[in-house]
């Protein structure tokens, strides 16, 4: 095992890797922006390092002022956690270089899923189900043209490299494809630094299930169930759940060896997680596969009781997977919701400021995952997530329920959140019900 663990990240995420570090009896190393002096993972690390100014470029984004933070401080492992490096294929390999342990898959596997042109070739050569589509990136716009006759309307225009939403377009009609294809490519082009493009079948009100996959570097895969991550809004999510009210034994089946080959196929090993549409008929298309731990991984540690950061750790230490597939028990229910600084009466516009007083809800089958405090201040330089609501209980039911407490009982003065809209959705009919796809907040106008 690593004698110190260096965080390459900041806000809950990094909070929820040093207590998983501190369980396992593994010194910490947190590193932050100067906007990040008070911020909480640099008060409970072991040690702190600063690393740059608040742009996440000059900071959380400096792989050499991150690698010079290990040599300092003598941490031989980094653990990337979500967004930033975390699927720079890159840095992993000068982590490597630097004789410092990268706590996810290797490189080459990041690098062969990060092109989603690519990683639906190699899909299909492990059988997986795949979307109807282009065979790679699409390189010109007669070609496109082309395809687009033979794939059909609606269809999709995706980035190749990236995630997030970003460069992403709907096609609904030929004298539009030339225009929109055009937009994928400068947004991809501006977030990404690559611009070139994809093209698949547009499913229609399709469910978006992701897989949990744990996999050793022995050999050795497991799934660990499904999320049901079809409440977006302007494809991000919103809130999760699981298992998905859609599943049945035999679904889950396929599923979990379709992800389980997927995994395989790319010599994977680490958490991670792959995306599939499932359309109203059952049929399932592997979309991407996320080489990281998850923002929505606490619902998968409550329906099966490991814990997957502790699972990164040891595999990235190259301890074996201590249960096989047939152990792997999913039981009761758990719901997420993403609690964000922003005003969604105001376009969902976000809300920095300084916490002045906050509440959180306990009780048994209640999980926070946060990193702010009373008086800390949310700056507008990061993302506006600002913890995570957890819930179990024994069935949906009983989840949403106390779901609908813990909202009620939730607190934060000083700063606007969608907690209220939280409520909202959760007291939706549709979600009660189960009746809902990735289209239905749209459909609503949201």
């Amino acid at each position: 095992m690593f004698k110190k663990v260096l965080i390459a990240n900041r806000g809950e995420i990094a909070v929820r890797i040093i207590r998983a570090c501190r369980e396992l009896g593994l010194k910490t190393v947190a590193v932050f922006s100067t906007a990040d002096r008070n911020a909480l993972h640099a008060k409970i690390a072991d040690e702190a390092v600063c690393i740059g100014a608040p742009a996440a470029k000059d900071s959380y984004l400096n792989e050499k002022a991150i690698i010079a933070a290990c040599e300092t401080t003598g941490a031989d492992a980094v653990h990337p956690g979500f967004g930033f490096l975390s699927e720079n294929a890159s840095f992993a390999r000068n982590c490597g270089k630097c004789g410092i342990t990268f706590i996810g898959p290797a490189p080459e596997s990041i690098e062969m899923l990060g092109d989603k042109a690519a990683a639906k070739s190699a899909m299909k050569k492990a059988g997986v189900p795949v979307i109807p589509g282009s065979d790679g990136a699409v390189p010109t716009m007669e070609e496109a043209k082309r395809l687009a006759e033979e794939i059909g309307f609606p269809l999709m225009v995706k980035a190749s490299a990236g995630g997030g939403g970003r460069g992403i377009r709907l096609v609904e009609r030929m004298e539009d494809l030339e225009s929109q294809i055009t937009a994928a490519r400068t947004e991809a082009l501006n977030y990404f630094g690559d611009g070139s493009i994809y093209m698949e079948k547009f499913i229609v009100n399709p469910k978006h299930i992701e897989f949990q996959i744990l996999a050793d570097k022995h050999g050795n895969v497991v799934h660990l169930g499904e999320r049901d991550c079809s409440m977006q809004r302007r494809n991000q999510k919103v809130l999760e759940e699981s298992p998905s009210v859609i599943m049945t034994p035999m679904l889950r089946d396929r599923m979990g060896k379709a992800a389980v080959a997927a995994a395989k196929v790319c010599g994977y090993y680490n958490a991670g997680t792959i995306e599939f549409l499932v359309d109203n008929k059952n049929n399932f298309y592997f979309m991407e596969m996320n080489t990281r731990i998850q923002v929505e991984h606490p619902i998968t540690e409550f329906v099966t009781g490991i814990d997957l950061v502790k699972a990164q750790l040891k595999i990235a230490a190259g301890k074996e997977l201590p249960y096989s597939q047939e152990d792997i028990r999913v039981k009761g229910h758990s719901i997420e919701c993403r609690i964000n600084a922003e005003s969604p009466e105001k376009g969902f516009r976000p809300s920095p400021g300084k916490i002045n007083a906050l509440h959180i809800p306990g009780g048994p089958g209640i999980r926070i995952d946060s990193s702010v405090y009373s008086g800390y201040e949310i700056t507008p330089y990061y993302d506006s997530m600002i913890a995570k609501l957890i819930v179990y209980a024994p069935t949906r039911k009983e989840a949403i329920a106390k779901m609908k407490w813990a909202l009620a009982e939730f607190i934060v003065e000083g700063v606007d959140t969608n907690i209220d809209f939280q409520l909202s959705l959760i007291r939706d009919p549709a979600f009660e019900e189960g009746n809902y796809d990735i289209g239905y907040l749209g459909r609503r106008g949201v």
